[in-house]
């Protein structure tokens, strides 16, 4: 991660360093302090690769890391502030130069003591690398990004996207005609029937509920149909009008009009909908008894009708809370058949360079990391994925030589996923992150500031990636093919999720899976990368360690007003996001907003 940053601040900073070498008699020798800076963290970045894979191991190279990121950031901030002061005093000058800057820079840096910050900083750096010979932090050639190669990328055309390929239906076949079979009883009085599917965090229980709901006797069944992700960060109001816009198919007229009603009047349409209809509502992702409870007033349950709610939660209790009558399934692991039948599906079938021999060693390899797995799909999966891009048994051999350092350096992931045994997701989470290249580590942390379940518009995250400078190219064309290109490796790779496609079969929203979340944000909190202010949240947080260079703000509609807020901390934010903020202005008419 530091690598990435480096590097990205060290490109960065070229066009700013030609910009002050320019104004020589100006800034009287602090082109050259810029120029010695620059080449320190160009030095420094062989080494970072080294240092990236054994801070996990080593608390002392972890500091020494970070250390390093914090220097090369505060560098970024003051050669950029002395910028900004000198093209403010040279009207219609280093409009190219500072397009990227000039959107997330904010007013109020000023120039302090620009040469000796400057020189201060190389110094540090330069100590720090005097320092690695200690921590035995050996250099590491820069010619390639990760483990494998945009032509051996290119090249392997299996990978696909794994949110809805059959290969990734496995060991579920039964589960899905129980549950089909039930939501079709026709009995003597029909009562509204809720059908839960309850298990951890990444056991599948979104996969099974998406086989069902595309069932085609399911489908020939309902009238009507309706997919909402409530999540941690729900809003009543907005989940019941989305589902009453979805089973209504509503026209743009008619969704403006149901935005406009009250929320007690949403709800009574949408009961007397399902009350009169045959329909069916997937409620994916519920956390809580007070979720339902905050939308139970749109949904006629135990009452006589034809419609269903679909259901899927993390905690059996939800689900008996919802309706103590109704049809509970707990979603299951894998049993170690259907583990290796599912990861070999991915990571070794479709390829014509496996011969038995290999195949059989890479067979051996892949079934005792599967043995810490946990029967957890998406870990199976991940770890596939991962396994996929690798083609050689001997980079198979490294992968599983690292499998027992993951496993015991664990993760900050949420405590829910160690405490029920389930150690497979972390793990293979932590390896598949610090497997991706520099520049894509960057890009999959930047989701972490979506809130959870999100559906993230495609061409809004390219145009943020590329305003922070994640994503660079020489032109604007090939910038965003480029940006287009780092999702896609993190679908194929199973770290993120595709939403929808659009008209032109590309990817036009994608999310986070949970567990990928966490890892987001436990990362994230880790390299000080972002940080979250959430309103909606009731849970304490503590206070990010460092200074904050981006936040994202999770608005209420319980909020009453915006104050700005001030802290030493806060004097490098480059960016701040805000989300929710259309239901918060609805209600405060944007009167409040200081």
């Amino acid at each position: 991660m530091a690598e990435a940053v480096v590097s990205i601040v060290t490109e960065g900073l070229k066009p700013l360093g030609d910009f002050i070498l320019q104004e020589a008699n100006f800034l009287s020798g602090v082109g050259e302090q810029v120029e010695l800076a620059q080449t320190e963290l160009r030095l420094m970045l062989g080494y970072l690769k080294d240092a990236d894979a054994k801070q996990g191991e080593d608390e002392v190279v972890r500091v020494w890391v970070a250390t390093v990121r914090d220097a090369a950031y505060d560098l970024e901030d003051v050669i950029e502030t002395f910028v900004l002061k000198v093209a403010s005093k040279r009207k219609g000058s280093m409009t190219i130069v500072l397009k990227r800057f000039a959107c997330i820079l904010r007013e109020g840096f000023y120039l302090h003591k620009t040469g000796s910050e400057i020189e201060k900083i190389t110094t540090k750096l330069s100590k720090l690398r005097s320092r690695m010979e200690c921590y035995d932090i050996k250099a590491i050639g820069s010619g390639s990004e990760g483990s494998s190669s945009s032509v051996e990328r290119q090249h392997d055309q299996r990978l696909t996207y794994a949110h809805f390929s059959e290969r990734d239906v496995v060991g579920i076949e039964g589960d899905v005609q129980i549950l089909a079979t039930h939501m079709l009883k026709e009995e003597e009085h029909q009562f509204h029937r809720v059908v839960s599917i309850w298990g951890m965090g990444g056991s599948g229980k979104t996969t099974l509920a998406r086989q069902v709901y595309h069932h085609n006797k399911v489908r020939r069944h309902f009238d009507s149909f309706a997919w909402v992700c409530v999540s941690q960060q729900y809003e009543g109001r907005a989940v019941l009008e989305e589902v009453l816009i979805k089973l209504t198919a509503a026209t743009k007229e008619q969704r403006e009009e149901i935005e406009r009603k009250k929320r007690d009047e949403i709800a009574e349409l949408l009961y007397t909908l399902l009350e009169n209809m045959c329909c069916l509502v997937v409620l994916d992702d519920v956390w809580n008894t007070g979720t339902w409870n905050s939308i139970k007033a749109g949904f006629p349950v135990n009452k006589r009708t034809k419609s269903c709610i679909l259901l899927t939660t993390r905690n059996k209790e939800v689900a008996l809370h919802v309706d103590e009558n109704g049809f509970l399934h707990e979603s299951r692991p894998l049993n170690a058949n259907e583990s290796w039948k599912l990861f070999e599906n991915i990571a070794i079938f479709g390829r014509d360079d496996t011969v038995a021999e290999i195949y059989a060693k890479k067979e051996e390899l892949g079934k005792k990391m599967l043995q810490h797995c946990g029967g957890l799909p998406l870990a199976v999966i991940v770890l596939a994925e991962l396994l996929a891009r690798k083609r050689s048994v001997d980079e198979w051999y490294k992968v599983y030589k690292n499998v027992d350092v993951y496993i015991r350096r664990g993760t900050n992931l949420e405590p829910e996923y160690k405490n029920q045994g389930y150690k497979g997701a972390s793990w293979v989470l932590a390896l598949s992150y610090d497997d991706l290249p520099y520049r894509l580590k960057l890009c999959f942390l930047y989701l972490g500031h979506f809130p959870e379940d999100y559906e993230i518009p495609v061409k809004r995250l390219t145009q943020l990636w590329m305003a922070e400078g994640l994503i660079s190219s020489t032109s604007i064309d090939m910038i965003e093919d480029v940006s287009y290109g780092c999702l896609t490796e993190l679908v194929e790779r199973c770290m993120v999720q595709v939403g929808k496609y659009g008209s032109t079969k590309k990817i036009k929203t994608c999310r986070l899976h949970d567990l990928m979340r966490d890892l987001c944000l436990s990362k994230g909190n880790e390299e000080n990368f972002f940080d979250i202010v959430n309103f909606a949240s009731t849970a304490s947080k503590a206070a990010p360690i460092g200074k904050v260079r981006r936040r994202a703000i999770y608005l209420d509609e319980k909020v009453d007003y915006l104050a700005p807020t001030r802290h030493e901390r806060d004097g490098q934010l480059r960016s701040l996001l805000y989300f929710g903020s259309l239901i918060w202005k609805k209600k405060n008419d944007r009167k409040n907003v200081q």
